[in-house]
């Protein structure tokens, strides 16, 4: 039997290690992994049929496959058919999946499942876990959705998407009113999308218009207090009837029909919006807080109808209008309150420059800002905005940078030296050449970050909505048996209300079965309010988002902030991170009769030649201290020693101690402090003149200024910091020494990183992983929580889960107390939400709960959790 029958590598039997016998054949494998997979069942393996293509499986429906959906997925990775064996199994036990078949020779996976249970999502994640990865190009959309008045209302959208082919992921956030889609462009397009929301009933904004949908959200504020002051003003009057006739028995001719006419107008004028909602959501089969309100009010209206034609029933029309136009003030008072803890991205559009003034043939142009293009040169005076990223052509001057880095001191800038868009230039004129525009900025990319930010999933919020999806209909069906339990057994709900009235002034006993049962039934359907729930998890993050992105901390997904509360190890790359990443000097040790100042001068002459990084240290020093450098002369570098060459007529030396006993220079003066230097980490060179030995020069990367603070603040908050570096063993623990970490990676090679943070989630769990963003890429992306950290467009942003734009340790630091103060208030508002829930609604049930002060507290609960999210703002977390 051929030996590909099994694996399709081209193997041999040199790899005694990847071979089995089997039947008096001997196959051989591509890895140790893939012949284990055989042993475990050999004869599946062998009947595989590799030629076999998934796009010809049938695909006519029949009675086992109505109803379900097909899907095919592109995989890389695969190298033999245990390989796509392996897939399936994992996408096998993927709960709603009825069939999964991998095909190693077209590299593609074919997928029949429940669309109700399953998303093409976990499909991926399955692949993915498997060692192998989807080759699928995937698209990104974000829409607008206006109409949504609670959450149930973003849960329609979301099920009604999901039952989708072709839609990957889908996040309907109804604090920020936005769906953010992840779907493959080859199976649906955006229109389709665009129809599937419309057909729930909601309307669409495109993509990308953002200032514009910051407009219609102050003008629905608007509007939204134009709706509750109307409802006021024909409430006050019902509150004026019904006062005398409560306290006095007092009642104005034809009382029941003001109640009932003050009444039609509160519900059908300013509270249309709410019916027609009901209506809308009713007609689509779904039901949301406006159908709750709409059944409340409209139920406490009929009983005015009912009163005048006779029944014995109490009015409580005006009950009706009065709980509109609470809700009314409650959907105002929460639409101000979100406002408020979405002005993160407000103020962030509000940064940019509308206009930069180009130079143009050596005159100076005034362009809007979208018709800036790369390579034109800006003139930015003294107090004027950057209009855009760029590098300075000509001139100096201080650029305050803290909205992007959240540090109150200015950055000096020279030529070469670039800059941020939106930055404010102190001083001097400069001349900046744009080098990014558009989306591509390093604002534009803070902006859609946060947006990503406020439109993301906590984990902890997935309870939280499948609660919320069960919850209208639950409630409904609730208040239908209360009205039931009332009439079929009201010896025991009477009991209990006759008891309370004693201390509960709204309780009326006499008012007759009937009465109360409606009284109990229409409070049970206006308390209960899943908004609180929906709002819990949103408003934080959109709070939290904006506070990090005002500090320089660019949290780019909710998952992130909740992991991080967990996280007890953080790892640091060395260079770069902790320290500095490129080398200064730190020691100048001069022989007798020499100056420091003098073994300076002349080492950086001669060093001045050189591009070696370290002889640019030694330059930059020198002309640091004003020293009067000349000009070196038969200059030569000697590999791997050092240099050699002429300075002010004196032959010089300068480089290790290799180069100096070629030279026969005698160092004995210096064994101890090349010794000492030496067990610092730091690299020595001597210098010598004319065959004596002048003095000693270390060069080390210095650690950052904070470095060691923000990693003794981190222990203090519970955290174990460990440091990964690709140096040896002594280099790498000397640095750690310095700041106080005590396990060190070392001799760990760039592509290596990832493995070794692998290695520490087996052993401690979550880790974090902080690095440069670009060199740490891989390992950023490996750790449950990435942390990239940087200066200003030097930053990755892409490569983290949160991203630095200052480039000091106290960030990190920061970033953590942020993260854990936002996940805490997530927990505060959903436990609020819940407890509020958990105690009205069985008080609502036994009658004890006036459908007004029910309406009341049920406002109040929403705006109890947005007002508790912007608390937030007053968390310290920079000492």
């Amino acid at each position: 039997m051929a030996k590909d029958v099994v694996c399709q590598m081209d193997v041999n039997a040199d790899q005694a290690e990847h071979k089995y016998d089997y039947k008096g054949e001997t196959y051989y494998f591509c890895s140790a992994a893939c012949r284990k997979n055989f042993e475990s069942d050999p004869e599946r393996y062998l009947s595989a049929a590799p030629e076999e293509s998934v796009e010809e499986a049938a695909v006519e429906p029949s009675a086992e496959t109505k109803g379900l959906q097909r899907v095919s997925l592109a995989i890389d990775g695969m190298t033999c058919t245990s390989c796509a064996q392996t897939i399936e199994k994992s996408l096998a036990n993927v709960a709603g999946v009825k069939e999964a078949r991998v095909n190693f020779a077209t590299e593609k996976a074919m997928v029949l499942y429940e669309p109700q249970i399953s998303r093409i999502k976990d499909f991926h994640e399955a692949i993915e876990k498997s060692g192998y990865h989807v080759r699928s190009k995937t698209e990104q959309i974000a829409l607008g959705i206006q109409g949504m008045t609670c959450t149930s209302c973003a849960q329609t959208i979301e099920k009604a998407l999901r039952k989708q082919a072709g839609v990957i992921e889908t996040n309907v956030n109804f604090s920020t009113e936005e769906a953010r889609i992840t779907y493959n462009p080859a199976a649906l397009d955006q229109k389709a999308i665009i129809a599937t929301i419309e057909g729930t009933g909601y309307a669409v904004t495109e993509e990308g218009r953002r200032a514009e949908a910051e407009d219609l959200s102050i003008q629905r504020m608007e509007i939204a207090k134009w709706r509750m002051t109307v409802a006021w003003v024909f409430t006050i009057p019902i509150i004026l009837l019904m006062i005398p006739e409560m306290l006095f028995g007092l009642m104005i001719p034809l009382y029941h029909w003001w109640l009932i006419g003050l009444a039609v107008v509160v519900l059908f004028w300013p509270g249309l919006k709410t019916m027609s909602g009901a209506l809308t959501a009713v007609v689509h089969g779904s039901a949301n807080m406006n159908v709750l309100i709409a059944m409340g009010t409209l139920s406490a209206f009929f009983t005015g109808f009912m009163h005048v034609l006779g029944l014995r029933v109490e009015n409580y029309a005006g009950v009706a209008g009065m709980i509109m136009a609470f809700h009314l003030t409650g959907r105002y008072i929460e639409a101000r309150a979100k406002g408020r803890a979405s002005q993160a991205i407000r103020r962030l559009l509000e940064l940019g420059a509308k206009t930069a003034r180009i130079e143009i043939n050596g005159e100076e142009k005034e362009l809007p800002i979208e018709e800036v293009q790369v390579g034109d040169v800006m003139v930015v005076r003294p107090g004027e905005k950057i209009p855009t990223d760029g590098l300075v052509v000509r001139g100096e001057s201080a650029v305050d940078e803290s909205m992007a880095t959240g540090e109150s001191m200015p950055v000096k800038k020279k030529p070469g030296d670039a800059v941020i868009g939106a930055t404010i230039n102190q001083h001097g004129i400069l001349r900046v050449k744009a080098t990014k525009v558009g989306k591509d900025t390093f604002l534009a990319q803070v902006i859609k970050m946060v947006e990503e930010a406020q439109g993301s999933r906590v984990p902890i919020q997935e309870f939280a909505d499948r609660i919320t999806s069960y919850f209208v209909p639950a409630i409904l069906g609730i208040a239908i048996l209360t009205f039931a339990g009332w009439l079929v057994f009201p010896e025991f709900f009477h009991a209990i209300v006759v008891w309370c009235s004693r201390v509960i002034p709204w309780v009326q006993p006499e008012v007759g079965t009937l009465s109360l049962a409606i009284f109990a039934a229409v409070a049970v359907l206006v308390i209960a309010c899943p908004c609180a729930l929906g709002l819990a998890t949103p408003t934080a993050l959109m709070v939290g988002s904006g506070i990090g992105a005002e500090h320089g901390i660019l949290i780019r997904s909710g998952e992130a902030i909740q992991l991080m509360r967990d996280v007890r190890t953080i790892v640091f790359d060395k260079t770069g991170t902790i320290t500095k990443g490129k080398p200064e000097v730190t020691d100048i040790v001069e022989a007798e009769h020499w100056r420091a100042q003098e073994v300076l001068r002349i080492a950086g002459s001669l060093e001045a030649s050189s591009e070696h990084p370290l002889a640019q240290a030694i330059f930059q020093r020198a002309q640091q201290e004003d020293l009067t450098l000349k000009e070196a002369e038969d200059f030569q570098a000697v590999p791997g020693r050092g240099i050699r060459g002429t300075v002010n007529g004196h032959k010089v030396l300068v480089g290790n101690r290799a180069l100096m006993e070629e030279n026969r220079i005698n160092v004995a003066f210096f064994q101890e402090t090349l010794k000492r230097l030496e067990e610092e980490a730091k690299t020595v060179m001597l210098l010598a003149q004319d065959g004596e030995i002048a003095g000693v020069i270390a060069v080390a990367d210095t650690l950052k200024e904070d470095s060691k603070r923000a990693i003794e603040q981190l222990k203090q908050m519970g955290m174990e910091a460990v440091m990964i570096s690709g140096d040896n063993e002594r280099t790498a623990r000397a640095i750690a020494q310095q700041v106080g970490i005590a396990r060190v990676l070392a001799n760990v090679l760039p592509e290596d990183k990832a493995k070794e943070i692998q290695r520490l989630q087996r052993e401690v769990g979550l880790v974090a992983m902080v690095g440069d963003g670009i060199n740490d890429a891989p390992a950023l992306v490996q750790a449950d929580v990435g942390i990239a950290i940087g200066t200003g467009t030097d930053i990755a942003i892409e490569s983290s889960d949160i991203t630095l734009v200052q480039g000091n340790l106290s960030a990190v630091v920061a970033a953590v107390k942020l993260s854990r103060a936002t996940f805490r208030k997530i927990k505060q508002n959903l436990f609020w939400a819940f407890f509020y829930n958990l105690v009205a609604i069985p008080i609502a049930i036994l009658g004890l709960l006036h459908p007004v002060i029910a309406e009341m507290a049920m406002a109040f609960s929403s705006i109890n959790v947005v007002t508790n999210s912007l608390r937030l703002r007053k968390t310290r977390i920079h000492d």
